[in-house]
């Protein structure tokens, strides 16, 4: 009889996200060269003229009235474009043969008049202030150009947009405008060189790794070359694919290694586990396969044999394969299993770590797993062995240990028989514990017990470690502490003592 641990279950590619709703389509208008006209003099109206200018048009401004700024920015010379003043009012012709049309007005219905003498032209148009008579929208930018950044709320809250604007701002560095002006240069010489697709990408990789690491350098020609150099013995290696084994975390994104999110930006396919949450896979490359390969404890299952040809398939095929884990893919993930068939199969790989599950709950319990007086040890096992069942090697002296935190991965069809095993070798059982489901994300679930009780608790739903030790009696949680209404009294966590009753918190 087949067990439902072994039920089988193939991989199944998912759709890449579809795009959500946008109030507006984020474009860069190419304006080099071509003409745009705005209406009105105003202040407003000057700004509108000086960025279109900076963007290389050719600005033709139409007014009865010239502002003193509108004045000084026809006066300046601006660093692309150019600037004309016209003063007179527009009329419908000299909409004619413009890329884009901006009007400054006071009244709706001079507003409403510009913006339908544009649509009868052809022209998209703008009305300052007025967003119900604009085709587009102006955003809050941030200027390291070639790099340009721009934020809009739809008009919704231009203030949230500035401040937005001025977080990314202190967070760009200056000097990422002369890589991005580098990059538009080396552009071409690197298309003449004999390297392939895969090669050329890596060089952007090496090259985007290099401006991260010296912001406000001065990219020259000795570095495109030295970056060229860096890339040729890679370049074959890039061709015949490779393996990433990635730690998603628990499931909180905001825990993912910058490490991780390269990597799964760089991804031509993501193989990855039912834990993998969506947030986490929301980072990859939109253009990149999702195939779903799940195991899970006592469910439907993909077979590791067959993960591993896909894996190794893939990667034969020339493509980056990022085989992507819940937690950290070194701590009852299997990655010895893969890496040896890499290494068999001869593929590139390699290892980023990721935030365990115990280390992600510890942290939002704001509990220490070791204590200089109470915990000089942490030790990780597995509740679910190779059947299934509990594994017959666990060293059931060093669960009793006192001195020792125990987490258990995966304890949920075998902690009764755990339980017993433990207290049978000695574990006192008035040791606190915790069983903590979902860890970091929003549905974390925490049941506190002693040791001794927790296997007649109820265990909350999803995928469940328990922690076992004398740190885990002073585990506190400040979002569940505030949610019990009083933040100075602490949670059910901190109040209960091991030997009461289990207490949960959602």
């Amino acid at each position: 009889m087949t067990s439902m641990h072994d039920s089988p279950r193939i991989p199944v590619e998912s759709a890449a996200p579809r795009m959500e709703a946008l109030a507006r389509l984020p474009v860069f208008f190419a304006l080099h060269g071509k003409r745009v006209l705005v209406a009105g003099g105003s202040a407003a109206a000057a700004w509108k003229v000086e960025l279109l200018a900076a963007a290389g048009a050719d600005v033709e401004v139409y007014a009865g009235e010239m502002s003193e700024d509108m004045l000084a920015v026809a006066a300046a010379a601006p660093p692309a474009g150019s600037v004309k003043l016209h003063h007179e009012h527009w009329t419908a012709g000299v909409l004619d043969g413009c890329a884009l049309a901006i009007g400054a007005f006071e009244t709706d219905a001079e507003a409403r008049q510009f913006q339908g003498a544009a649509q009868v032209a052809g022209v998209p148009s703008n009305v300052v202030d007025k967003p119900d008579y604009c085709d587009f929208s102006f955003g809050a930018i941030v200027n390291r150009s070639p790099l340009v950044v721009a934020i809009s709320t739809d008009g919704a809250a231009p203030v949230f947009a500035q401040a937005i604007r001025s977080r990314i701002e202190a967070m760009l560095p200056a000097g990422f405008a002369r890589w991005a002006e580098a990059a538009r240069n080396w552009r071409s010489a690197l298309k003449q060189t004999d390297l392939s697709f895969n090669g050329r990408r890596l060089f952007w990789q090496l090259f985007t790794r290099a401006a991260l690491q010296n912001p406000n350098g001065e990219p020259s020609r000795a570095d495109f070359d030295a970056l060229l150099d860096e890339t040729k013995p890679q370049a074959g290696a890039a061709d015949q694919g490779s393996v990433t084994l990635v730690g998603a975390g628990p499931g909180d994104p905001e825990l993912l290694t910058l490490r991780a999110v390269r990597a799964l930006q760089s991804a031509d396919v993501i193989l990855y586990d039912d834990l993998v949450s969506k947030e986490v896979l929301d980072f990859a490359r939109r253009e990149a396969r999702r195939m779903l390969v799940g195991k899970t404890g006592h469910g439907p299952s993909c077979k590791q044999s067959e993960i591993n040809a896909l894996m190794v398939g893939l990667a034969r095929s020339g493509r980056r394969v990022v085989r992507l884990k819940g937690g950290d893919p070194m701590i009852f993930g299997r990655a010895g299993e893969e890496i040896d068939a890499c290494r068999q199969a001869g593929i590139a790989f390699e290892v980023v770590p990721g935030v365990t599950a115990a280390q992600g709950a510890a942290g939002r319990l704001g509990l220490s797993l070791t204590h200089r007086s109470a915990a000089r040890r942490v030790q990780y096992v597995t509740g679910h062995g190779e059947k299934g069942a509990l594994p017959d090697d666990i060293d059931w002296r060093s669960i009793a240990d006192p001195g020792a935190t125990t987490v258990v991965y995966m304890p949920k069809k075998t902690l009764r028989q755990f339980t017993d095993r433990a207290l049978a070798a000695g574990l006192d059982p008035a040791t606190p514990a915790l069983a903590i489901a979902n860890a970091t994300r929003p549905d974390e679930e925490v049941v506190a017990a002693s040791i001794g009780a927790l296997a007649d608790a109820v265990l909350p739903d999803g995928p469940t470690i328990v922690m076992i030790g004398s740190v885990c009696g002073a585990a506190t949680n400040p979002v569940h502490s505030r949610a019990s209404g009083n933040p100075e009294s602490g949670s059910p966590l901190s109040r209960g003592r091991a030997d009461r009753d289990s207490a949960r918190i959602r």
